[in-house]
């Protein structure tokens, strides 16, 4: 039987994508004189090898991250050494399994979403849903799905994800529908999943964002006493990289 008549087999069999890795593994243990089961397990593990990388490419797609951030690309030298214990403890990914929650606090353009990303991406690695979205699109859905009566499925695609990465609240002051909109989901998924929340204020300042302190509280209540709160201090990486392009910029216009 030649590759082409083994072909319409593994097609039926879902099993087409052999077809990229067969005959190199065909020609190794023939060079080899590779026993037939140990061929059979390397063409097996090729085949599960793929579809993991499918399936994470999947995850990813639907995390909808904005940009490709991960630990690899991850400055973390300048960060106290207790933060880097603590990330490390956080890569493990135990606060998902707990439904425990992450708040990552800083000043604009410190590493907050990068951070936030990066876990993100572990996650997807590691086989769980995973849903990023900025404050301000959730609450633009929200409000949409309220005027056209898709609130229910809207919010249910908010609350299936094992995490749910939220960045850049607190921007600005809810406003009463807001302000239910993001208790209802702190409810929802109280114990359903796990947060990761970037705001570039303080937990003590999210008081003052809601129109009603008493619904701030129940919603605090729910998500910080049981979250990791991280504070990164610091310059601005943005404006550190406009300052090194600037001076780069200079230093070429000199060298003309």
């Amino acid at each position: 039987m030649t590759l082409d008549e083994l072909k319409p087999l593994l097609t039926r069999l879902r099993l087409a994508g052999l077809m990229v890795t067969l005959p190199m593994r065909l020609e190794q243990a023939r060079e080899q004189g590779m026993a037939y089961l140990e061929l059979l397990a390397l063409v097996f593990q090729d085949e599960i090898e793929r579809r993991e990388a499918n399936c994470l490419r999947k995850r990813l797609q639907r995390a909808k991250f904005d940009a490709v951030q991960t630990f690899e690309n991850l400055l973390t030298t300048h960060y106290p050494s207790a933060l880097t214990q603590l990330i490390n403890e956080l890569k493990t990914l135990a606060f998902i399994e707990q439904c425990k929650h992450v708040i990552i606090m800083g000043p604009t353009g410190t590493g907050k979403t990068h951070l936030a990303q990066s876990l993100g991406h572990q996650a997807c690695r590691a086989g769980k849903s995973v849903l990023f979205c900025r404050a301000n699109v959730l609450f633009h859905q929200l409000q949409a799905a309220r005027a056209d009566h898709s609130y229910t499925t809207v919010m249910k695609q908010y609350c299936q994800p094992h995490l749910l990465i939220l960045d850049d609240f607190g921007l600005t002051k809810l406003t009463q529908l807001q302000a239910e909109d993001i208790y209802e989901l702190i409810a929802a998924r109280a114990t359903k999943g796990a947060f990761i929340i970037t705001s570039n204020r303080t937990v003590d300042a999210w008081i003052e964002l809601f129109p009603d302190p008493v619904m701030a509280n129940a919603a605090l209540d729910r998500v910080a006493n049981i979250a990791y709160q991280i504070v990164i201090k610091g310059e601005s990486y943005r404006k550190k990289q406009r300052s090194d392009l600037k001076v780069t910029l200079e230093s070429n216009l000199e060298l003309q």
